[in-house]
């Protein structure tokens, strides 16, 4: 298996900056493609970086490694040789095909699209390459670093060589990978979302408060993290707006409940905010 050399990814929020941190721990240079802030998505290089480094993941120093990362303000920006770019942009299927297409436009016919889409149809979005066939879904899950599942996700364009190219760079980085079809919300993302709205909806009827939700599940079914928690540490945000494209698309069990919308509404939106279904402390 060959590690790829040069991968590019387009956005450097959460999402960017962790698949950034991990291609660069791997031994891959990458390009971050940010047009908002820069400097702040190195910085959450940077600190995924010490953070590994504090815990003895690391072979090499975080100076070192972060050497291995660059940036540039545009998706127009970005060399063409590269092995892969990963599209790490916001849930906006129209933002996401317009991205899509710039990179179409700039690098190399060779080099393979991904995007970490957790919701959106890779058919869907493969319109706006000129070749769906090197096009597939790589949704990696957050905290990037320490989550072990990358989801691939196949539509019926994509190559059986991309596939696998894909699956063994998975392996690579040290992570599970689960291959699924291509269909909206995909496996995780429909079946955790559901989970959540239900349990939203049961916070919102009086049924138990967040922490007894949380706990029943994951003292009682063994989940790692509560759906209320898990909403928190995805984003309110980011739940709501899959929520909405899967209620459009599979239809009205995925409606957003009103409690859900009215939170975001004010701002609280989970962990990165500081407050969602729980209270957290602001990093």
């Amino acid at each position: 298996m060959t590690v790829p050399q040069k991968v590019g990814v387009v956005g450097g929020g959460r999402m960017g900056a962790g698949i950034a941190q991990v291609f660069a721990v791997l031994g891959s240079t990458v390009v971050i493609a940010e047009s908002a802030d820069q400097k702040a998505a190195l910085d959450r290089v940077e600190t995924g970086l010490a953070r590994a480094h504090e815990r003895g993941k690391l072979t090499l120093s975080p100076a070192e490694l972060l050497s291995y990362v660059t940036t540039v303000a545009s998706p127009a920006d970005l060399p063409s040789d590269l092995d892969l770019v990963v599209e790490a942009v916001p849930e906006i299927p129209t933002l996401k095909v317009e991205v899509l297409a710039l990179i179409d436009k700039t690098v190399s016919t060779e080099t393979i699209i991904a995007s970490n889409t957790s919701s959106i149809s890779i058919a869907e979005l493969g319109v706006a390459l000129n070749d769906p066939a090197r096009f597939i879904g790589m949704h990696f899950f957050n905290p990037v670093p320490a989550s072990t599942l990358v989801e691939i996700v196949r539509a019926p364009t994509t190559s059986a060589d991309v596939v696998e190219r894909v699956r063994e760079w998975v392996s690579l980085l040290g992570k599970t990978e689960v291959l699924v079809n291509d269909s909206p919300g995909f496996a995780t993302s429909r079946l955790g979302v559901c989970l959540g709205l239900e349990a939203i909806r049961m916070l919102e009827e009086g049924v138990a408060d967040a922490e007894s939700i949380d706990r029943a599940m994951e003292l009682g079914y063994k989940h790692p993290m509560g759906p209320l928690r898990s909403t928190d540490l995805v984003g309110l945000d980011v739940r709501l707006a899959i929520a909405e494209h899967l209620a459009s698309t599979l239809g009205e069990r995925f409606t957003p409940p009103q409690l859900l919308r009215d939170k975001v509404a004010r701002g609280e939106l989970g962990r990165k905010s500081g407050k969602g279904f729980h209270e957290w402390e602001s990093k």
